[in-house]
């Protein structure tokens, strides 16, 4: 299926590694210009290198840090300056520390809120302009399918992650009909994410080996695996694509069928 996305501006945040940088192959795969951003540099060159290997698209590295408003706006101003424009944007941003109630300190709360949050309505806000102005524009929120069941020993991407449900929700009536916007829910993907939770509980004493922490979280998948980053690369995709026209305001789960609600 051509989704229609060759010669579009896509600004991926988040995007040096992980299910950012699967998201990127996937869009460049699909001929569109690609933004990608990271805080390390040795890191982003190595997804540039891997990204611009995908697909016929371009792509831009910039480094960048989500969580400062600045470098935000330096990554918004590089990627029109290089491409004309920005047509869709993808948010995605790091993890946050695990731990129960009691684990967790008033610091660790503030900088998931700025992890998680407030890099999304950052981005957003200098975007926006952006996206307006196309005739495409999207958004995609690459969050987690903690906003619909918890997660143990994730308290902080429990609570902290259901806000960017309900700035997705919003804003994709105020912007409507210039621009969509959705949220994709990501179960568990082979990512180094997944790699720290299966070391923490590790080091807990809860699996004897990583080959047993991930065997356990493919345990209660129905398709009996976990995820490859470019299969929510290719879910984001189609939803910025015009193939996706119709669809707004959405939080899909991609996660093998793992949720029950």
């Amino acid at each position: 299926m051509d989704l229609g996305l060759d010669g579009e501006t896509v600004l991926v945040t988040a995007s040096s590694s992980g299910l950012g940088r699967g998201c990127a192959e996937s869009l460049v795969a699909e001929g569109a210009n690609v933004t990608i951003c990271g805080r390390d540099a040795a890191r982003l060159a190595d997804a540039e290198s891997v990204v611009a290997d995908a697909g016929p698209g371009d792509v831009l590295a910039v480094q960048a840090d989500v969580t400062d408003p600045d470098s935000v706006e330096n990554l918004v101003d590089a990627t029109v300056a290089e491409y004309g424009g920005i047509d869709h944007l993808v948010t995605s941003a790091g993890g946050v520390p695990p731990g129960g109630f009691a684990d967790l300190s008033d610091k660790q709360w503030y900088g998931a809120y700025d992890t998680l949050v407030m890099s999304l309505v950052w981005t957003v806000r200098e975007a926006y302009p952006h996206l307006a102005e196309s005739d495409a524009g999207s958004i995609t929120c690459i969050t987690s399918t903690s906003v619909r069941e918890a997660i143990d020993d994730l308290l902080l991407s429990n609570a902290v992650r259901r806000g960017v449900i309900g700035l997705v929700k919003t804003v994709s009536r105020e912007f409507a009909p210039q621009v969509r916007a959705n949220a994709v829910l990501p179960g568990a993907h082979e990512t180094a994410r997944i790699e720290e939770l299966i070391e923490a509980a590790i080091d807990r004493g809860e699996f004897a080996d990583y080959e047993e922490g991930l065997a356990d979280w493919a345990s209660d998948i129905p398709l009996n695996r976990i995820g490859d980053p470019r299969e929510l690369g290719d879910t984001v995709a189609f939803l910025a694509s015009d193939r996706a026209s119709f669809v707004n305001g959405v939080a899909l789960p991609v996660d093998g069928g793992r949720l029950r609600s």
